[in-house]
């Protein structure tokens, strides 16, 4: 078989308040994610947001500790996963690329290039596919294979997602068990699935298959569970101008609140390892939506991170893409090259103070559309919170 390599892909996180500010600047730098009219604002706008919303997203990283424990859970389960792999007598190394912060994919490909590695299967630690997820990164190498001779050498092989896993399902049904057993009548909990939110525009214009991986995702948990305790999907960190996946979690909790409920078991379905947007997010902010809607008793399910039947979905996923066809970069879903993100209209803007990555996203398009605005002599935009 060769050398053999698996590359584990993530978002990143800043791991102090110092490296909050170039963290942001590299999340808001992405061209493959907002497509600018006007792209020789991109670098430019990028600065001024990392800037402007440095101060408010330290604040964010102070209240789970400083920093994010992305990086330290991905290694531990890259590590979890390669031990899991040599216990079946499979030498393969495992490598961690992050998108946004360190270390980057191209540090981890530059590794793999180091290391002779043949075959290579590239492991994104989403369950579903996004455009806006698995999809930048497989951008990102996509352009790396096309220009590096020594790279198209390596026989390589993509998995997209993996929602559908048996073992991840189980994984899930285990976790949700072991919370629901904290309640006084585990049967009448209601369970509340917030995946991430995209646009609308992702899942009509780009053909995203995240929406419908994640409603199926849901489906196939509760069915794994087989409890019959009622349930509902949402999506939180909703940002910006333009429409996303609805319902939103805030708008979701406000209903249960309004129907009296009291007991509420919230499940992060998009999240592999705990980070900014469950630690604080969802802990702390929906927390207090809960709270003041009349939920009293809000537990969450933690993140996988290291659970056994989570390292056996992903030891499986790896020795099965190896044994089948290879899957291409150009078998993937691509965003159409027309497809625009920014304000067509006049809108008011309210904006969620964490989420970094569609926060900033969208703040970008906020001052594009402002700057659009001026130029053409209709008048500025109403940015209410933008930053």
């Amino acid at each position: 078989m060769g050398r053999t390599g698996v590359l584990l892909l993530n978002l990143g996180g800043p791991e102090k308040l110092e490296d909050v500010r170039p963290f942001l600047y590299n999340l808001f730098s992405d061209p493959e994610i907002i497509r600018l009219p006007f792209p020789w604002l991109q670098k430019p706008l990028a600065w001024l947001i990392s800037t402007l919303r440095s101060k408010k997203s330290e604040e964010n990283y102070l209240e789970i500790g400083g920093g994010s424990p992305l990086l330290q859970i991905t290694e531990a389960q890259a590590q979890a996963l390669q031990s899991k792999l040599s216990g079946q007598g499979s030498d393969i190394q495992v490598y961690v690329g992050m998108r946004y912060w360190h270390p980057f994919t191209e540090e981890a490909i530059a590794r793999i290039k180091e290391d002779g590695i043949e075959k290579l299967v590239i492991l994104p630690l989403y369950p579903q596919f996004s455009i806006s997820t698995s999809g930048s990164s497989f951008r990102v190498l996509e352009e790396m294979w096309k220009t590096d001779p020594q790279l198209q050498k390596i026989e390589y092989t993509l998995i997209p997602s993996w929602y559908n896993h048996p073992d991840y399902l189980s994984a899930m049904a285990d976790l949700i068990k072991q919370e629901l057993q904290q309640f006084e009548q585990p049967e009448k909990v209601h369970i509340f699935f917030s995946a991430h939110g995209v646009p609308k525009t992702y899942v009509t214009e780009a053909g995203d298959p995240y929406q419908v991986e994640i409603e199926e995702c849901t489906q196939l948990i509760m069915k794994t569970l087989n409890t019959g305790n009622p349930y509902i999907l949402a999506y939180q960190s909703k940002v910006g101008p333009v429409e996303w996946l609805k319902p939103y979690t805030e708008d979701a909790l406000e209903e249960l609140g309004a129907k009296n409920i009291k007991d509420l078991l919230v499940v992060p379905i998009s999240f592999v390892s705990e980070h900014i947007e469950t630690l604080q997010e969802i802990d702390l902010e929906y927390r207090e939506v809960a709270e003041e809607v009349g939920i009293s008793n809000f537990k969450r399910v933690p993140a996988l991170n290291t659970h056994p039947m989570f390292i056996d979905a992903l030891t499986n996923l790896t020795t099965s893409a190896l044994e089948e066809n290879p899957l291409r970069f150009d078998q993937v879903t691509h965003p159409k090259k027309n497809m625009k993100m920014y304000p067509q209209e006049k809108w008011e803007w309210g904006l969620t103070t964490v989420a970094e990555v569609w926060n900033g996203r969208l703040a970008m398009v906020g001052f594009l559309a402002l700057l659009i605005e001026l130029i053409s002599g209709h008048g500025p935009l109403h940015l209410v919170g933008l930053l």
